[in-house]
C-alpha cells in the first residue's frame, strides 16, 4: 500500500469518527470535500509531470534502440569494406546504445509502472471523492428535512395555541357573563327583598298608627 493511500485511509477513518460526534455534519463534509478536492488536484499535477517524464524515458529508450541498429549495420558495412577497424568502432558504440538503451529502458518500465500506480489512486480517489459528495448530498437532504419539519412543528404548536386562545377566550367570558348575571339576579333578589320589607314595614306602621288612633278616639271618648 502506498503511503497516499495510507494517508487517505487514515484521513476517511477520521472523518468517520468526527461525523459520530458532529452537530453539523454537512459542514464538517465539506471540509473534507474541499481537502480531497486539493489532494486530487496535486496528484494530477503529479501524474501528468509522471507521464511526461514517462514519455521522455520511453523517447530516450529508444533512440538508444535506433542507435544501436545503426551502429550495427555501420559495422556490417565496414566489414564488407574490409574495414575491421572501423568495424570494431561501430560494434563498440553500438555496446554503449545497447547498454544505454536498457538503461532507459529500466527507467522507463518503472516509471510507467509509477505512472500506472498514481492512475489507480486517483481513481480511486475521484471515486471516494463522489461517494463522500453522495453522502454530503444525502445528509443536507436529510438536514433541510430535519430544519423543515422544525419549522412545520413550530408552525403548527403555534396554530395549536392560537386555536387554543379563542376557547379560552370564550370560556372566561362565559364565566364574565355567568358572573356578571349572577350578581344581576342576586341585585335583583335583594331589591325585591328590600321591597317586600319596605311593603311588611309600611303595613306594620299603618297598623300601628290605626291601632294608636282608636286608642286616642277612646280616650276622647271617656273624657266626654
Amino acid at each position: 500500500m502506498s503511503i497516499m493511500r495510507r494517508v487517505r485511509d487514515i484521513t476517511v477513518a477520521t472523518l468517520n469518527e468526527r461525523l459520530e460526534k458532529a452537530e453539523d455534519p454537512v459542514k464538517l463534509i465539506d471540509q473534507f470535500l474541499w481537502s480531497t478536492r486539493e489532494d486530487i488536484l496535486q496528484a494530477e499535477r503529479l501524474y501528468e509531470q509522471y507521464t511526461g517524464h514517462t514519455n521522455h524515458l520511453k523517447i530516450q529508450w529508444l533512440q538508444a534502440e535506433q542507435q544501436k541498429e545503426k551502429r550495427e549495420q555501420q559495422a556490417m558495412t565496414a566489414l564488407k569494406a574490409g574495414e575491421e577497424q572501423l568495424a570494431r568502432l561501430a560494434l563498440h558504440e553500438k555496446a554503449s546504445s545497447e547498454e544505454r538503451a536498457a538503461q532507459y529502458r529500466d527507467l522507463y518500465e518503472q516509471s510507467r509502472l509509477n505512472t500506472l500506480g498514481l492512475e489507480e489512486q486517483l481513481r480511486e480517489m475521484r471515486s471516494e471523492y463522489q461517494s463522500v459528495y453522495d453522502r454530503r448530498e444525502y445528509y443536507a437532504a436529510r438536514m433541510e428535512s430535519l430544519r423543515l419539519q422544525q419549522r412545520m412543528n413550530a408552525r403548527f404548536s403555534g396554530i395549536g395555541e392560537q386555536g387554543a386562545q379563542p376557547g379560552s377566550m370564550f370560556r372566561r367570558l362565559e364565566d364574565s357573563i355567568s358572573n356578571m348575571e349572577l350578581e344581576a339576579k342576586s341585585l335583583h333578589d335583594l331589591r325585591r327583598m328590600g321591597r317586600e320589607f319596605a311593603t311588611e314595614a309600611g303595613h306594620s306602621i299603618q297598623s300601628a298608627i290605626e291601632q294608636e288612633l282608636e286608642q286616642l278616639k277612646r280616650k276622647l271618648q271617656k273624657e266626654g
